[in-house]
Formats: structure tokens, C-alpha cells, sequence
């Protein structure tokens, strides 16, 4: 069972995917079946306000099981720390992921509070990025990085490819998983073409998920709002 669980930042849905993994995890104990629970955690800690939220999750989470994999980039990685095909896997969060492969900041300071799932409205507004001449022309259809100092960008189209084929090995290597994902695609604004692009490859990219999910759930407003399937969510 594959779930995928979009909302907004404060929506409510790390809490739900949370409860959706526990109770695959529980089902699996009631029916014998050996699984263990794993936390796939994609987010790069920059500064206390970072760790601060990790921290809250950490709590969130306390008691329940789970085992934590950090995996920053390189999705399809995760699969060496899993133990069987049963395992029952939370993702949290494939925001993070993307911006992560399609950005690398090697001055890590410059960046300190802002990655993290529910914050990453950062690429629509983060004035690194905005209006900045040396960054003008990144084009999405670019099949090469463009680079600067600090600052590294892998181009739309090579982050889709990558993050895809991420997911697809790591799906099929375990059978139950709740992947958490960011809507930030209902204003109008327009943004510079980094910011762009990246909105762009994190919404095609969930376009895909939900194709592949059994089950896709909205939260909104802490109200989980059932868009395909529905079985396991209701």
C-alpha cells in the first residue's frame, strides 16, 4: 500500500501520515506478519530554529517504533536499512528531497533556518534567489548544473529524472509506504525562474507519486480529504 499525503504548511499532515503508517505497522503485528517501522527523514538541520523542529517530530514520534533513516538526497539509498519486503516506511518530506537534489549550498550558514517540509515556501520567496543577476539565466531544459561559489543548481528536467527513479527502486523493495509532500501551487505570484523551476519539478514529481499511490489523502485544516482511493484513509 502506497499513500501519499499532501497539505499545507501547518495542515495537519505529518500528524495523519503518521497515524496511517502506525496502523499499516499495527495491522501488520495483528496479522503475524514481521515488519519493522522506519522513518525516512530528508531534511538538512541548519541552526537551532532546524533543530528545534526536529526535535518536535522526534517527540512526535517517541514510543512508536519507529527506526530513523537520514537520507538528504539519494532516495533509492534508504533500501540498504530496511529489513524486509513488509517493512512499513514514512517519508517526510518530498519538498525537502527535491530541493535538496536541486540545490546545494556548500556555505550551509548562509541557509541556517530554512529547510524544512512545512517552510518550503522558502524557494517562492527566499531573496537568495530572487531577482539576483547571477542566477538569471537558469533554464530548466539545461542538461548541466549551473554553478556559482556557495551554490550549485541541478536543472529541472535532471532533478525530475533522478528523484523519480529514487522513488520507483524504493518502492519496489517495500510494500508499505505513507510519502508526506508540500502543496504550495495555489497562488498566482510569479517568481524567478529558480524558484519556478523548482515549484515545476516538486509538482510534476508529485503528479507522479499520486499515479503510483494506491490511496492520495489532502489534509486541510487538520480534516484529511480523500482524492483517490480511500480504503486504508477513511
Amino acid at each position: 500500500m502506497i499513500v501519499l499525503v499532501i497539505g499545507g504548511s501547518g495542515s495537519g499532515k505529518s500528524e495523519y501520515a503518521e497515524k496511517i503508517i502506525c496502523s499499516m505497522y499495527d495491522l501488520a503485528k495483528i496479522n503475524d506478519i514481521h515488519s519493522s517501522l522506519f522513518y525516512v527523514a530528508t531534511m538538512k538541520v541548519y541552526g537551532e530554529e532546524g533543530k528545534a523542529k526536529v526535535e518536535r517530530h522526534r517527540n512526535l514520534r517517541s514510543g512508536k517504533g519507529f527506526e530513523t533513516i537520514e537520507q538528504e538526497t539519494n532516495i533509492e539509498n534508504a533500501v540498504a536499512h530496511l529489513h524486509s519486503l513488509s517493512d512499513c516506511i514514512l517519508i517526510e518530506c518530498m519538498s525537502n528531497l527535491v530541493a535538496n537534489e536541486m540545490f546545494t549550498v556548500s556555505d550551509a550558514n548562509d541557509y541556517s533556518n530554512n529547510n524544512e517540509c512545512k517552510d518550503s515556501n522558502k524557494y517562492k520567496s527566499s531573496n537568495e534567489y530572487k531577482d539576483s543577476n547571477k542566477y538569471k539565466d537558469t533554464n530548466k531544459d539545461k542538461s548541466s548544473s549551473e554553478q556559482d561559489n556557495n551554490f550549485s543548481v541541478i536543472s529541472e528536467d535532471e532533478v525530475v529524472a533522478k528523484v523519480e527513479k529514487g522513488i520507483d527502486r524504493l518502492f519496489s523493495s517495500v510494500q508499505n509506504v505513507v510519502i508526506v509532500t508540500n502543496n504550495i501551487f495555489e497562488d498566482t505570484q510569479d517568481y524567478d525562474e529558480l524558484t519556478a523551476a523548482y515549484i515545476s519539478a516538486l509538482g510534476r514529481i508529485n503528479s507522479h507519486l499520486a499515479k503510483i499511490s494506491d490511496e492520495v489523502v489532502e489534509v486541510v485544516a487538520g480534516i484529511p480529504v480523500v482524492i483517490k482511493g480511500g480504503t486504508l484513509c477513511r
